[in-house]
């Protein structure tokens, strides 16, 4: 308890003397974060394309070489990214570019380094997101496209008010999930002195020699940060799934005769899990039953009644 006391204190000493350059760490952190994920599925998104477009034999000899070139192009970009750690892909942008163009490309000042930090997370995510497209692609249903292609539309309209509308949805998630992850990752640009959330942390750390308290606080930092981001995530996804109560558009005289459907959650009389509905439909059976049992009932004795006369008829006729 004594220590826990003591980590508490030491942490608000810190925060208390720091906060301006947490919160310059956290700024930094959180624009690089969000500009880097939006480049990112921009290009994730134009590489996720390219590499669906369909081809077949019939095809002129260019269009497929050109299709397959593309192809093998986005793939080594993917592999090249997505298999290197990014600390080295910043190590290598920053002063292999430099290096390999005789300075004639140089990242310098804080300009350079901010421009640098947007390249190097931008690509990365790109990189994920290319086959985070592809797979929301390949997720709708082929259906949708020969349909498509059966009313008259081309690939691009097709593409554009069919499969991404739907293949959007389905990588939500996994665009949330790279935001956090770039959140995390940014820490690695300090290699190349890029002022983040991690770098204000070593630079206290320099002064002050307090390193487990200051960590703490960077724990906690990116904690915060990663689950308003989550919460976020949860928002618009319920935003994009739209109100679970609805009804269907009944023009047609068929359509749905037996009643409006609400969503299963909200309970139908069809819904079997929802107590009053099963209550509803047993007392209207009930109902019912009753109803033709007294029928049944009417008709046996208007039928007594119509033989007993018949029976009466017949005796008088014969004395």
């Amino acid at each position: 308890m004594d220590k826990l006391m003591q980590l508490g204190y030491d942490m608000s000493r810190l925060w208390a003397k720091y906060w301006p350059d947490y919160m310059t760490g956290i700024r930094n952190t959180l624009i690089v974060a969000v500009i880097a994920t939006l480049v990112g599925c921009i290009i994730g998104l134009i590489c996720g394309i390219l590499n669906t477009i369909p081809y077949t034999k019939s095809d002129a000899v260019g269009k497929r070489f050109i299709l397959k070139l593309i192809r093998v192009i986005v793939r080594i970009y993917v592999e090249v990214f997505r298999g290197t750690p990014m600390i080295l892909q910043a190590v290598f942008i920053y002063y292999g570019l430099p290096y390999f163009s005789g300075g004639a490309i140089s990242f310098k000042g804080s300009t350079g380094v901010w421009i640098a930090s947007l390249i190097v997370v931008s690509i990365n995510t790109g990189a994920y997101m290319a086959e985070s497209v592809r797979g929301g692609i390949i997720s709708v249903d082929p259906g949708q496209t020969e349909g498509a292609k059966a009313i008259g539309m081309t690939h691009f309209q097709t593409m554009v008010h069919v499969i991404l509308p739907q293949a959007f949805r389905n990588i939500i998630p996994q665009i949330g999930n790279n935001f956090i992850i770039n959140i995390k990752d940014t820490s690695v640009m300090f290699v190349i002195g890029f002022i983040e959330f991690f770098a204000v942390h070593r630079n206290i750390v320099g002064l002050n020699l307090m390193y487990f308290p200051s960590a703490t606080i960077e724990m906690i930092g990116y904690l915060c940060l990663t689950l308003a981001a989550s919460i976020l995530l949860r928002v618009l996804e319920k935003k994009m799934d739209g109100n679970d109560s609805y009804e269907l558009v009944q023009v047609d005289a068929l359509t749905m005769s037996a009643g409006t459907y609400n969503h299963p959650s909200k309970g139908t009389p069809f819904d079997e899990r929802n107590p009053e509905a099963v209550k509803s439909m047993l007392r209207e059976d009930l109902r019912r039953q009753a109803e033709r049992d007294a029928a049944i009932r009417e008709g046996q004795k208007a039928e007594t009644r119509r033989s007993h006369g018949e029976r009466s008829h017949q005796d008088g006729g014969e004395q």
